[in-house]
């Protein structure tokens, strides 16, 4: 019996990435169209040329794919791809000489603009306000930490995922998220959750 695409789309990512390991082309495409806009929109987050962007998605993509054999079978498929995005726009840069002979990434200004939801909020004219100068807050910190909130709090991953994405220590991660937090929380008076204001954030 076939499976349909309502059955494939309710596996979890464990189980399409071990079936494209094993050469299943159907859940690897499922895995692209699954995971593609985030992709695009942390892609353009490091890079403003957005056609640049997709097609190193489209690489990563390609790669897997080619080299599928040689995968590991227990990884966290979205902070993997999200990592190798990370990573192969860094070979961009230093292709393009914005480097010099490095793979890094840490001269990147995370360039995504927050943008917390009225929609979250009653409609008082002073809590938008509020609202409104939590944006300014969050788009004022230093990149590193901004890209750090924007890691954890709208892409779901833990301390230790984004230290292996930024290439740093998990007390490094941990630092980065404590500082901005720190700075947000000072200016921060609203009684709406700022947790949650920070998940339900838009870029």
């Amino acid at each position: 019996m076939k499976t349909t695409t309502l059955q494939f789309n309710v596996f979890d990512d464990n189980t399409l990435w071990n079936n494209l390991i094993n050469g299943d082309e159907k859940s690897f495409s499922l895995l692209f169209e699954r995971y593609y806009a985030d992709l695009v929109r942390y892609g353009n987050s490091l890079s403003p040329n957005e056609e640049k962007v997709q097609d190193c998605i489209q690489d990563v993509f390609t790669d897997i794919w080619v080299y599928r054999n040689s995968l590991q079978s227990t990884v966290v498929v979205k902070a993997y791809l999200l990592s190798s995005v990370r990573k192969r726009i860094a070979r961009l840069y230093e292709r393009d000489h914005i480097f010099r002979k490095t793979t890094s990434t840490d001269s990147i200004a995370f360039l995504l603009e927050f943008s917390v939801e009225h929609d979250l909020i009653d409609d008082d004219y002073a809590a938008k306000e509020k609202v409104l100068h939590l944006n300014k807050l969050l788009n004022d910190l230093p990149a590193r930490q901004k890209e750090a909130i924007y890691l954890r709090y709208h892409q779901g991953l833990t301390v230790e995922q984004i230290a292996e994405m930024l290439d740093v220590n998990y007390q490094s991660a941990s630092n980065l998220l404590h500082r901005g937090l720190l700075s947000l929380r000072k200016e921060w008076k609203g009684t709406f959750s700022l947790f949650l204001l920070l998940s339900a954030s838009s870029f």
